[in-house]
């Protein structure tokens, strides 16, 4: 499912990914891409892709805002981060900065739908029972996108992770699917 779903998907999103390109390229200086370690897996490290929705060097800006971060426990985040760019802002709100992940998931090193990958800094924070997290593939959706995205504390999101590698099945993994639509819009 995830290698036709993939395929299919990256060839239909084609003329919008060129176009969300020329729009990154033409707002500001810097690559199209943004490349970041992640942990999928077994712990096993890759390189997820996402359109870059920030400023050149916005990793490097991070320290300066440390002090603004609104998340709990091992994530970093900040609902109006300095760092967005104009088009990164409509990118993030419709996800549309996530479909390169369709690469990730096209080469296997990530599902349609599973726990986020997490930066390998996050893990390295990770309590025991978070670990749990790691035991199936990354995804590019999950069921704590669909129950509360970034409003759920990082344990809230951990429960929800565990909860859907213990009650897999063909059923949930269609109800994510077609709730994450209407989220997304």
């Amino acid at each position: 499912v995830d290698l036709v779903f993939s395929a299919l998907a990256l060839f239909t999103a084609a003329p919008l990914m060129a176009l969300i390109a020329f729009m990154i390229k033409l707002e500001s200086p810097g690559p199209v891409l943004f490349k970041q370690e992640r942990v999928g897996r077994n712990g096993r490290r890759f390189t997820v892709y996402k359109f870059r929705s920030m400023v050149q060097g916005a990793e490097e800006q991070k320290v300066t805002l440390l002090h603004l971060n609104e998340a709990e426990g091992p994530l970093f985040k900040i609902r109006d981060d300095p760092r967005i760019t104009r088009v990164g802002k409509l990118l993030r709100k419709l996800s549309f900065d996530e479909l390169p992940q369709l690469y990730n998931i096209f080469n296997g090193e990530m599902s349609l739908i599973g726990p986020r990958p997490p930066l390998p800094k996050e893990v390295e924070q990770y309590q025991e029972w978070h670990k749990r997290r790691l035991e199936v593939a990354p995804g590019l959706t999950g069921l704590s996108q669909i129950s509360g995205r970034s409003d759920l504390t990082f344990d809230e999101t951990a429960l929800l992770d565990i909860y859907y590698i213990e009650n897999w099945s063909l059923a949930l993994d269609t109800k994510i699917i077609l709730q994450t639509i209407p989220r997304v819009i």
